[in-house]
């Protein structure tokens, strides 16, 4: 498919989003026009793209020139016609008022090229609304931004009724040009993705103060037990309770009208108490702060309320075949900052607890928006949710249960990264959230790369370590868990994953910076070597948090240290550096900070060349397996594998190489 080529940018709108989105396409290399009738705005927008840009120099994320190129790229207008008369490409980004939209749709209609694509950042209305009197329909896409779109990934690419496929196409890659992780809207839908799931969660909310079934105040404290930033009713009137309002009259109109059942938002909505904006909502608000009442959590509510209202929505977007699970999974971790989506909680849960929770709920709060989803209904909670693609002649639907939900396969959203080097070295890179924690998915992928490498004799040496400056702060630990033993098996999941990195027959060293804690520290001690950084933070913070270090470093670091030491690290939590670490025995080399990359490959390709990579597999066996049984016993390993590596080519090659003296190079065998 022949793309258009896109060079000019205009946004209509300069707010709060649409000099964000301005800025992330300026920082792409893109000319941009900002049109706003209200020149205050555009000045505002111009100051606030400034300071972003000045922030972004700062922390190092850009170089100077590229500040100021951004800058530079960026035009201001407060008319419509010249802003987009040579437009490739127009995004509006107006408040989510129809009329209003429509206004602005029409103006770009009467400036605009024929052939140029034109966009909104709706958050909830259908794109088929927006384009029912555009001359060319087919040309109008949904192009939905989070808020700030200069640090938030997710967009969500939406095709209206007569969107044409072209278009879409495009703007979804349009979309990984900027930097951005798109997700398909394939039917254009009141929410679309994201603020569809949340819409029954907003009702839920409601009717818990209709009915009195608890406080605000109590549920956001049993909110932040569940390790969220913001309780619900906070985050609302972080939002602004108007907004809350105005969409779920729309979903009244849209999807159902049980959303036009909320009486207390409605109510706080005529007294004019929206929340932040007005500095009184659920809460006081001074300085941006809420100021909470002091409050116990709540125990009228559960966690799998809130979750099953969510995954049944969720379940009703693969029904109507608006957007696939993988999406929808992407579309929420991203979306709502959460380290899990609603088809990791499905995958965890029974498809008979599921329907009873909403069936429950649906009495409870009497409104049919709970009720289970026809699958759910039907015992097939699991099949929807391992749906791959929507079959068009409306045949059972593709499934494709070896990929998992929310993987993709785009390098910059792999949670591991393998990469082969020269010198027959390979790194393996964590690559989730900007700490690098380690979830269920990266100890799937990390265990996926370790049996890739496992009999791969181009490669005798392996890097572990983080992408960026951080190795890993540790597990993810607000990862779902349906109970108890879901927890013990992730645990002895990660047990597994890390003993391979001790018995694959190749040397592993792991390359520890910035923070090397909880279960990261676990991961270095899993290699047979360890280099890091002088001011590397490590640790073991788990009895700290009420947890045990649980994937082998109660095991490990004994082993190493002894009983008494390891006792005091573990047992109080203290962090230490890496010179600390270093002088402990525990760490075997050091490297500057601002080479560590370099010094601990250079380190790895030496090591890929002197050692001989049978003897090495066979010697690390020795050490980690000899620890574990009597003197005799190892001892009769070690001659066994003596024996073994007599007559083998490696051995032949480095006595030879030693008598000749040069540099061996070892077959392998």
């Amino acid at each position: 498919m022949i793309f258009l080529e896109i060079k000019k940018v205009a946004v209509i709108g300069s707010g709060l989003m649409g000099h964000g989105i301005a800025e992330v396409f300026a920082l792409s290399g893109f000319e941009v026009r900002i049109e706003d009738a209200f020149p205050e705005a555009l000045e505002k927008a111009k100051a606030s793209i400034g300071k972003s840009v000045e922030k972004l120099v700062k922390s190092g994320r850009i170089d100077q020139q590229k500040g100021k190129d951004t800058i530079a790229r960026i035009s201001y207008f407060s008319q419509m016609e010249p802003a987009v008369k040579d437009a490739d490409f127009i995004i509006e980004a107006v408040p989510e008022i129809m009329e209003l939209k429509k206004e602005v749709f029409s103006g770009i209609d009467k400036f605009a090229r024929p052939d140029a694509i034109v966009a909104s950042n709706t958050s909830n209305i259908k794109i088929s609304s927006l384009a029912e009197n555009m001359k060319h329909p087919e040309n109008v896409v949904g192009m939905h931004f989070f808020n700030p779109p200069v640090v938030l990934k997710l967009v969500e690419v939406i095709k209206g009724e007569k969107t044409s496929q072209k278009v879409f196409d495009e703007t979804f890659e349009l979309s990984r040009k900027i930097g951005k992780t798109p997700i398909k809207v394939l039917k254009d839908s009141a929410g679309f993705v994201v603020n569809r799931i949340n819409a029954p969660e907003s009702l839920f909310f409601c009717l818990v103060l209709d009915q009195n079934v608890a406080k605000p105040e109590e549920v956001d404290t049993f909110a932040r037990g569940q390790g969220l930033p913001m309780g619900p009713y906070e985050l609302m009137d972080y939002v602004g309770i108007d907004t809350v309002v105005h969409s779920l009259d729309y979903y009244a109109q849209e999807l159902s009208p049980e959303y036009g059942k909320c009486k207390a938002f409605r109510t706080m909505y005529e007294s004019k108490n929206l929340g932040l904006k007005t500095g009184k909502g659920f809460y006081t608000w001074k300085e941006g702060h809420a100021e909470i009442p002091k409050a116990s959590p709540t125990e009228k509510l559960e966690l799998m309320d809130v979750l099953a209202v969510e995954l049944n929505e969720a379940v009703k977007i693969i029904e109507e075949k608006i957007a696939l699970p993988a999406d929808i999974e992407i579309g929420v971790k991203l979306g709502m900052n959460r380290p899990f989506g609603p088809i990791s909680v499905a995958e965890g849960l029974t498809n008979a607890e599921v329907k009873k929770k909403l069936e429950t709920l649906a009495a409870k709060y009497g409104t049919v928006v709970f009720e289970p989803a026809e699958s759910i209904k039907k015992g097939k909670l699991k099949e929807i949710i391992s749906i791959k693609s929507f079959d068009q002649d409306g045949k059972k639907p593709a499934t494709a249960p070896e990929v998992p939900a929310g993987s993709s396969s785009s390098p910059g959203d792999q949670v591991v990264i393998m990469e082969k080097l020269p010198g027959k070295v390979a790194r393996i890179s964590i690559n989730n959230t900007k700490n690098n924690l380690l979830s269920s998915e990266v100890l799937s992928d990390l265990e996926k790369n370790i049996l890739a490498l496992w009999n791969d004799h181009d490669v005798n040496v392996i890097i572990v370590t983080g992408k960026g400056p951080v190795f890993s702060a540790g597990a993810q630990l607000s990862q779902f868990f349906p109970g108890s033993m879901d927890f013990m098996e992730h645990s002895r999941k990660g047990e597994r994953t890390f003993r391979l990195l001790s018995e694959i027959p190749k040397i592993t060293i792991a390359e520890m910076k910035g923070y090397t804690l909880g279960g990261g520290f676990e991961l270095s001690l899993a290699c047979d070597l360890r280099v890091g950084t002088e001011d590397v933070q490590i640790g073991f913070p788990e009895v700290t948090l009420g947890l045990v270090p649980g994937w082998g470093g109660t095991q490990r670091l004994p082993r190493l240290l002894g009983t008494s030491r390891a006792s005091y690290l573990i047992l109080t939590g203290t962090r230490f550096s890496g010179k600390e670490a270093f002088d402990m025995g525990i760490v075997n080399r050091l490297f500057p900070k601002e080479h560590v990359d370099e010094e601990t490959l250079k380190f790895a390709e030496e090591l890929a060349q002197k050692a001989a990579p049978t003897a090495a597999a066979l010697a690390k066996r020795l050490i980690n397996k000899g620890s574990e049984v009597p003197m005799d016993a190892g001892l009769e390993m070690e001659s066994i594998a003596m024996g073994l590596l007599y007559g083998t080519d490696d051995l032949k090659e480095g006595i030879s190489a030693f008598l000749q003296k040069r540099k061996p190079e070892y077959p392998g065998r």
